[in-house]
C-alpha cells in the first residue's frame, strides 16, 4: 500500500488553488494529471522582481515594481489601440498599456484614486514612461509577496505564469515531510539537504544559478529520481533471479555443422559473445541477457548459435522480429544453417493461410518444430510450445514488456535474449536496463569494406541525380531517402511521391518506392523487385530503417540529412556496404545549417563505430530526444539529465546493488523510507514484487 503521507500528492491537478477543469486541462498537457507531477515541474528561468524604484528613476529594459496612485482610464475608440491607465507618483507619470483591455475587468483590477503595486518591464514610448501588460497588479498590503525573485516556469498554450506558480507553490506546500532514504554517509559527502527542503529551494531560485542541474537541492532530486529507477530494476532483476531457472547445455555437435557450412569465420567478438550466452543458458538461473551489435555485426547468427544450444538440450528456441519483413529476412538467413544442421524450422506471421498456420502450430504443440521464426503472432493465445527453452526478441524498443514477458511465459523458466542495432551510449544502457548482462559485437564481418561518407548541399541534387544515372548503368543499386510521405503546407521537404516522379521521369522503369502508407504487400513486392534488380532506385522514408538486406545495394542518398538525428543517419547508412563492393553515402543538407546539424554531419563522416555515434548524439541531444525515449523503452526522465548526471547514475546503480544485497524486501527502517521512494516515482511494479509488499 502506498504510504498515507503520500496520498495528498495523489490527487489530480484540479484539487491545487486556482487550477479548474479548464486550466486543469492544459496542466495535465503541461507536467500531468497529478499534484505530484508540478513538483517534478522545475523552475526554467527566474525575475528579480526586488527592484522598486520611483518613476522618474525606473529604467528602461528592466524589470521594476512600483508603488503607484491609479489617475484615469483612456478607453480606446478603435480595438486597434490599447486601453491606457495612467498612474504617477511624486515623481512622475506612468501609462500601463493593456491590447484587447476589457473595461469592466481593468476598472476593477485598478480603481481610480487607488494605490497599487505594479510590476513588469519598462520601457520608454515618446519620452512617456510606460509599462505594457503588467506581470503583476495588486494591492497595497502585498507589496513584500512581489518584492521577490519569481521563478518562471515552461508553459503551454493558454497557460500563464501567475496561476502555474500559484499552484506549484500549493504543491510544495502539500509535500510531506519524509523519512530519509539516502545513505547517511554519502548526503553528508554531497552536502545535500532533506528532500523536501530540497524541493522547496528547487522552486525558489534566488539567482540563475540556482537553475544549474549539478545545484545541491536539483542535484539530490535527480539522484532520488535515479535512486528510484536503479533500485526498482535491481528489485525486479533480483526477484527474477530467485523464480526457478533451467540449466541448458548442449554439446556442441549442431554448432559444429552451423560453422563448418559458413562460407566465412566468426569474428572475435561473434565468438566472444556466443560463450557468454551459453555460459549464462547452462547456469540454473533464468538468462536475461541483451545482445548489442552494430547493423550488418551478425547478430542473427549468433543468436541462432544460441537456438541451437537450446535444440541439443532437446528444447525448442523462438525468434520474434517487430515487422514480418524482419521475420522473412531472419528465416532466410537461418534457413540454410538449419537445414544443413538437420534441425526443423518454421515461420509464423499473420498473414500465413489457414493450413499452412494450422500445421506449424501443430508442429510447435508436438515439438517436431524445433526453431521457429515469427513476428508477434508468436505471443498470441493459440501458439503453445511443447518445450521453449530460449526466446530471442530482435529490435526489442519496437516491443513492449508485456510482449517480451508474453512470450517468455510460454513455458516455465524460458531463457530470455533481446537483440538490438541500435547502439544505446553506456549511461542510457544502464539508465534503462540497470546492470542487464550485455555482449556487444564490435567488428563488422570479414570482407566488409569502409563505406564512403560524403556531404553536399541540397543545391548540388542535379548532379547527384545525374551520377545516379551513370552509377545504375553499371548495375548498382541505390537507396534515397526522404524524410516525408506528401507535401505538407508548413514543412517545405523534399516529399518520397514528388521525388519518386521525377526520378521516374528520368529512369522509367527503373525506380520503385516505398513508406509505410503502403500495404505491407505492396511494399514486400516492391522490395523483392529492388533486390532481384528488377528496380535500380528505391525510393523510401524511413520505414528501410530496420531490417532490410539487399547486399547489391551500394549507395545510400539521404535528403535533407539535418532532419535526421545521427542515431537515424547511422541505421540508414547501414543498408548499404552489406556485400563485397565499395559502398557510398551522400548526406544532402539545406542551408544554412545548425551547430547540431553541422556537428551530427561530421561525425558521421569521421566514423562508422556505432558506439561512438550514439555517445555523440547524447551529448549533442541529450537522453531525451535520443532514440525517442517514449518508444524506445527508456525511462522518461524529469528531474536527471543523463548527459550532465552520469556519476550519480553509476553511484545511484552502486547504492541500488547494494540495497538489494543486504535488504531485497526492504523491511529495514531505510527500506520502509526507501519504498516510500519508489512509490514517489510510481514504481509500484517494482514494490509488488517484494514478498513482503
Amino acid at each position: 500500500m502506498r504510504p498515507a503521507s503520500l496520498t495528498p500528492l495523489f490527487a489530480q491537478v484540479t484539487s491545487l488553488p486556482g487550477i479548474g477543469p479548464r486550466l486543469g486541462v492544459l496542466v495535465e498537457r503541461l507536467a500531468g494529471p497529478l499534484v505530484i507531477d508540478l513538483l517534478w515541474h522545475l523552475p526554467v528561468g527566474v525575475i528579480d522582481r526586488r527592484n522598486a524604484p520611483v518613476i522618474a528613476k525606473a529604467l528602461a529594459g528592466t524589470v521594476a515594481t512600483l508603488v503607484v496612485t491609479v489617475e484615469d482610464h483612456i478607453v480606446p475608440r478603435s480595438p486597434r489601440h490599447p486601453y491606457r491607465v495612467w498612474c504617477s507618483d511624486e515623481t512622475g507619470r506612468l501609462s500601463l498599456s493593456y491590447f484587447n483591455g476589457r473595461e469592466a475587468y481593468l476598472m476593477k483590477l485598478l480603481p481610480p484614486g487607488e494605490r497599487r503595486v505594479v510590476s513588469g518591464r519598462i520601457e520608454l514610448y515618446q519620452g512617456e514612461v510606460q509599462m505594457t501588460h503588467p506581470d503583476h497588479v495588486v494591492p497595497l498590503d502585498e507589496l513584500e509577496s512581489i518584492l521577490r525573485v519569481e521563478p518562471i516556469y515552461g508553459l503551454t498554450g493558454g497557460l500563464t505564469q501567475r496561476p502555474l506558480q500559484k499552484a506549484i507553490a500549493a504543491a510544495v506546500e502539500r509535500a510531506p515531510e519524509l523519512p530519509e532514504w539516502q545513505d547517511a554517509a554519502y548526503l553528508k559527502k554531497q552536502k545535500w539537504p532533506a528532500w523536501r527542503a530540497a524541493l522547496a529551494a528547487a522552486h525558489a531560485p534566488a539567482d540563475e544559478a540556482d537553475l544549474s542541474p549539478m545545484h545541491p537541492a536539483r542535484a539530490r532530486l535527480a539522484f532520488d529520481e535515479l535512486l528510484a529507477s536503479q533500485l526498482a530494476i535491481a528489485l525486479v532483476r533480483h526477484h527474477n533471479r530467485t523464480l526457478a531457472g533451467r540449466a541448458t547445455r548442449g554439446e556442441g555437435t549442431l554448432q559444429k555443422r552451423a560453422l563448418a557450412a559458413l562460407p566465412f569465420q566468426l569474428t572475435t567478438s561473434q565468438l566472444f559473445a556466443s560463450a557468454e550466452i551459453s555460459a549464462d543458458m547452462a547456469r540454473p538461473e533464468r538468462m536475461v541477457r541483451l545482445l548489442q551489435g552494430d547493423v550488418g555485426s551478425g547478430k542473427t547468427l549468433v543468436a541462432f548459435l544460441a537456438m541451437l544450444t537450446a535444440v541439443e538440450s532437446g528444447a525448442q528456441a523462438a525468434l520474434m522480429a517487430p515487422t514480418e519483413l524482419l521475420a522473412r529476412q531472419h528465416f532466410a538467413t537461418i534457413a540454410p544453417l538449419a537445414a544443413a544442421t538437420g534441425t526443423r524450422l518454421a515461420l509464423l506471421t499473420g498473414r500465413d493461410g489457414s493450413r499452412q498456420k494450422k500445421e506449424t502450430l501443430q508442429g510447435l504443440a508436438d515439438g517436431t518444430i524445433q526453431l521457429v521464426v515469427g513476428t508477434h503472432a508468436l505471443v498470441q493465445g493459440d501458439v503453445e510450445f511443447a518445450d521453449l527453452a530460449l526466446a530471442v526478441v530482435d529490435e526489442q524498443h519496437r516491443f513492449g514488456v508485456h510482449q517480451r514477458m508474453a512470450l517468455s511465459s510460454k513455458s516455465h523458466s524460458v531463457d530470455l535474449l533481446v537483440m538490438t542495432a541500435t547502439p544505446i551510449p553506456r549511461t542510457l544502457m544502464l539508465a534503462a536496463y540497470g546492470d542487464l548482462d550485455v555482449s556487444k559485437l564490435t567488428e563488422k564481418p570479414a570482407g566488409r569494406l569502409p563505406i564512403d561518407t560524403r556531404t553536399l548541399p541540397l543545391e548540388r541534387i542535379g548532379e547527384v541525380a545525374d551520377a545516379v544515372g551513370r552509377m545504375i548503368g553499371t548495375g548498382a543499386r541505390v537507396y534515397w531517402v526522404c524524410p516525408l510521405i506528401e507535401e505538407s503546407e508548413d514543412v517545405d521537404l523534399a516529399n518520397a511521391e514528388e521525388r519518386h516522379r521525377l526520378l521516374s521521369a528520368r529512369y522509367p522503369g527503373k525506380v520503385g518506392l516505398v513508406h509505410g502508407r503502403l500495404k505491407s504487400a505492396e511494399r514486400e513486392a516492391t522490395m523483392a523487385a529492388f533486390s532481384s534488380g528488377e528496380l535500380s532506385i528505391l525510393v523510401a522514408t524511413t520505414v528501410i530503417e530496420v531490417g532490410v538486406d539487399v547486399p547489391a545495394a551500394t549507395v545510400m542518398i539521404i535528403e535533407h540529412a539535418e532532419r535526421f538525428g545521427l542515431a537515424q543517419l547511422h541505421q540508414l547508412r547501414g543498408r548499404v556496404g552489406r556485400g563485397s563492393a565499395r559502398s557510398s553515402c551522400l548526406l544532402l543538407y539545406a542551408q544554412p545549417l545548425s551547430e547540431t546539424a553541422r556537428a551530427r554531419l561530421a561525425i558521421m563522416r569521421e566514423t562508422e563505430d556505432g558506439f561512438r555515434i550514439a555517445e555523440e548524439d547524447l551529448k549533442l541531444r541529450g537522453a531525451g530526444e535520443l532514440l525517442g525515449t517514449r518508444q524506445s523503452g527508456l525511462p522518461d526522465m524529469r528531474l536527471a539529465d543523463l548527459a550532465v548526471h552520469a556519476e550519480l547514475l553509476q553511484a545511484a546503480q552502486d547504492d541500488a546493488r547494494l540495497i538489494v544485497g543486504r535488504d531485497p524486501d526492504l523491511q529495514s527502517e531505510r527500506g520502509a523510507a526507501l519504498r516510500a521512494l519508489l512509490y514517489l516515482f510510481r514504481r509500484d511494479d517494482a514494490v509488488r514484487t517484494l514478498r513482503a509488499g
